[in-house]
């Protein structure tokens, strides 16, 4: 009796054990495996990339910083000739013409401030599209696609929306939110430190002077944050990297059912190959009573020789095999009463060098002959 319970449980402890490692492989089972270049190409159709968005702000802000100082003389000049366009034009504001503006005098200059805003906006304009194509273009490389753009009746599902709200993604997204904000207040006020005294007296001074001081500041402050955002970029863009390249990851089960809609079940590829071995050696057999001589190891290797002098420059190998084969070769040449001659050295030359169908190799021509003329001789052959 106690033997029959040890059984029960020593059986049981088996079931069990091999049932958790079927569940461990199976399609639920964990993600331990590198995705595969079918995978991350797929993903890639879809849309999905590892991309930091951190990256295009933070290249697009220190781009925008870089710009404004370089072109502060050339916006300057625009906005002081439009504000002289603007005071030169108040006359014209002030003559009453039947108690109105005139309506062309408006028109000319809304135009002329539209002109000015556009000079001053589109070198900005222009940047910041060309850092946002360079900065995609070198996290993505060039391979666009509309399927993100297409709608999808699972995007409006309210529960999975919920769900994201409050998700591990969101809750970084929060967290790396709060901190950019605390490193820009943090370096704001760092530099503020050290200009208390140029700020304070800042209405003192002209208003040319007051505005260089005042675009230098900005300009200055806008480069110490963009530097500080180019450095949080980089750390999100690794993140980005690791994280994408984790979420991609595969069971085992996912790789062995990927291979086999790629490459085919390798049960099916393993009936096919041996089928077409079989067929290969039907046609084998079928020609092998055409040999002039079967060379042998005399156990391991036979290979069936012939040679037609009419058809073909050298002899040629119309069947070989090895073990079970080689001897099912040598039953049959003794049907068909073909020599069989043993030459070790010969028969595992021919067998490693020459496939079936294919002719003697010239370094091979003067062995196979003196095996050739000694059957020829034995035959009474010419």
């Amino acid at each position: 009796m106690i033997w029959y319970r040890k059984k029960i449980e020593l059986n049981t402890a088996e079931l069990l054990e091999y049932n958790l490692q079927f569940f461990a492989d199976g399609p639920g089972g964990e993600k331990t495996e590198e995705p595969t270049a079918k995978k991350l190409q797929d993903a890639r159709r879809e849309g999905q990339v590892a991309k930091s968005q951190e990256v295009t702000h933070a290249a697009g802000l220190m781009s925008l910083f870089i710009l404004i100082r370089l072109l502060y003389p050339y916006m300057a000049d625009n906005f002081t000739g439009f504000m002289r366009y603007i005071y030169g034009q108040i006359p014209s504001f002030i003559t009453m013409y039947y108690g109105y503006v005139p309506q062309r005098t408006v028109k000319t200059v809304l135009n002329q401030a539209l002109l000015r805003v556009l000079l001053i906006a589109l070198p900005f304009m222009l940047t910041g599209l060309m850092v946002g194509f360079i900065t995609n273009l070198v996290q993505v490389k060039w391979r666009p696609t509309t399927k993100p753009l297409r709608p999808k009746l699972s995007k409006l599902n309210p529960i999975k929306g919920f769900k994201k709200i409050f998700s591990t993604r969101k809750l970084f997204d929060l967290v790396k939110a709060l901190a950019k904000i605390g490193i820009i207040v943090a370096v704001v006020y760092t530099y503020f430190l050290g200009y208390t005294a140029s700020v304070l007296t800042l209405y003192e001074m002209p208003l040319s002077q007051a505005i260089g001081l005042l675009g230098h500041t900005i300009v200055e402050v806008g480069i110490r944050i963009a530097a500080v955002y180019v450095i949080i970029a980089a750390a999100d863009y690794v993140y980005q990297k690791r994280k994408f390249r984790k979420d991609m990851r595969m069971t085992k089960q996912e790789v062995k059912d990927e291979y086999k809609n790629t490459e085919g079940d390798p049960q099916i590829k393993g009936q096919q190959r041996r089928r077409m071995m079989q067929a290969s050696q039907r046609r084998m057999m079928q020609e092998l009573p055409n040999a002039d001589v079967v060379i042998t190891n005399p156990t391991h290797y036979a290979v069936a020789i012939s040679y037609d002098a009419e058809k073909y420059e050298a002899p040629r190998v119309i069947a070989k095999g090895e073990d079970y084969l080689a001897q099912k070769i040598k039953d049959i040449a003794k049907e068909n009463d073909i020599e069989i001659v043993e030459n070790k050295p010969l028969a595992r030359m021919l067998y490693a060098n020459v496939e079936v169908g294919e002719m003697v190799p010239p370094e091979l021509y003067q062995a196979v002959a003196e095996v050739l003329a000694f059957v020829y001789h034995l035959k009474g052959k010419a």
